[in-house]
């Protein structure tokens, strides 16, 4: 496959998350009811993991670091790597080189250990002012 096609993809992605990006900077996920509500939270009273993520969107994207750590702390420290990502696997695909995904599960498993640790620490009464949205 030519390296314009390889690059199909990670360029295609970087354009939906921009676009998303710019429609949660848009319209702000702090006003109760423009972007609907966590269904977990609505049933449980539970946070998860992703609770606050468009708040903390938008934070960003205007600016905010305190505000955005606030509403949640670990999307702002994935949101880089996650950047970093993105942009190794569309400079491997511009240059035509595929990206192939690790053999061991070892760091798959590890991102799911980090995701329910947060969930569940952000919901011990303890640490909620901390981490809770």
């Amino acid at each position: 496959m030519a390296a314009s096609g390889l690059a199909r993809t990670p360029l295609l992605v970087g354009a939906g998350t921009l676009l998303a990006t710019v429609a949660v900077a848009v319209r702000d996920p702090h006003v109760a009811g423009s972007w609907g509500a966590c269904p977990l939270h609505l049933l449980t009273g539970l946070w998860c993991p992703g609770c606050g993520g468009m708040r903390a969107v938008h934070d960003l994207t205007h600016g905010d670091l305190a505000g955005a750590w606030g509403m949640n702390p670990l999307l702002v420290v994935l949101l880089p790597l996650a950047v970093a990502g993105w942009a190794v696997w569309t400079w491997r695909a511009v240059h035509g080189r595929r990206t192939q995904a690790p053999r061991h599960p070892a760091w798959a498993w590890s991102f799911l250990a980090v995701i329910v640790s947060f969930a569940v620490l952000r919901n011990l009464p303890q640490l909620a002012p901390y981490l809770a949205p």
